[in-house]
């Protein structure tokens, strides 16, 4: 794989849960070991539904980083069970659903990078690539699972943003903002990559940036937005990038060097134009 690096510096970011590591795993240990489903159960349907109740609670309290959210966060966590595993016919009381977020929680640091996504992330590294990741929830549990997915040897610190810290949470386009600030890229020369539609691609998009989807659980979208490229695993996903990288894109974009030569190209023929009428 080779990716020849273009000025300007491009950004690629990735976000965290079920797009760096398998995060039905530990849902689904959860649910097995407290509520003991009938099999063949649709865990995967029942941890989309978790994952959409997460995040339209989450909203409803303002995001991770605001004090309500932090006041009521254990009973998101509950009611998040609840209401999911409600629309597959198991009615969990409080004390139920406690039970299963304790599991859940516990077994989210047992986790590890899906296979080829550390080789990705080095390689894009060396090849001067801007690399990071940008994560929704709590500063402290979410740096708990970049540990336990040693992320910190693969990302420099200061490229893991996670909104709990940050105050906005994707898809709010303030938090890509902020990621352009602080690493000196421009939102036409940064991608996401991400498994959330809503989060992660209308998040990114909304920002200006390019959206990839990391579909690796075969979703259908939930809008009429369009990313700029679909992928199911971290193969398909280094082919494509060392496709897009290799070529230069950058006139697709407004901010793109490609539009700029243009323009200045353009200045220089009129200034030349106005130069002749004085002759």
């Amino acid at each position: 794989m080779t990716l020849d690096h273009q000025a300007p510096r491009k950004g690629i970011f990735f976000d965290v849960d079920d797009t760096l590591y398998d995060h039905l795993t530990p849902f689904r240990d959860a649910v097995r070991s407290k509520i003991h489903p009938a099999e063949p159960f649709p865990y995967e349907a029942a941890y989309h539904r978790m994952r959409y109740y997460s995040d339209m609670l989450s909203i409803d309290l303002g995001g991770a980083g605001t004090r309500a959210y932090a006041a009521a966060v254990d009973d998101m966590r509950r009611e998040r069970f609840r209401m999911a595993l409600a629309e597959f016919g198991i009615q969990l009381q409080p004390e139920e659903a406690q039970e299963v977020q304790q599991v859940y929680l516990a077994r989210q640091f047992d986790i590890k990078l899906f296979e080829g996504a550390p080789e990705l992330l080095t390689r894009l590294s060396a090849a001067g690539y801007v690399v990071g990741v940008i994560t929704n929830g709590p500063a402290d549990h979410q740096t708990n699972k970049i540990k336990a997915l040693k992320l910190g040897d693969l990302v420099p610190q200061e490229r893991i943003f996670i909104s709990g810290a940050l105050g906005w949470d994707k898809p709010d386009p303030r938090i890509f903002q902020h990621v352009n600030q602080i690493t000196g890229t421009e939102p036409c020369h940064s991608y996401f990559i991400g498994d959330s539609w809503r989060n992660d691609v209308v998040g990114a998009l909304a920002a200006g940036w390019n959206s990839i989807w990391f579909n690796h659980r075969g979703a259908a979208p939930e809008s009429e937005h369009k990313p700029g490229h679909m992928v199911s695993g971290y193969s398909e996903l280094a082919r494509w990038l060392e496709s897009e990288l290799a070529t230069n894109v950058l006139w697709k974009s407004p901010c793109s060097e490609g539009w700029l030569f243009y323009f200045l190209l353009l200045n220089r023929m009129v200034d030349f134009w106005r130069g002749m009428s004085y002759i």
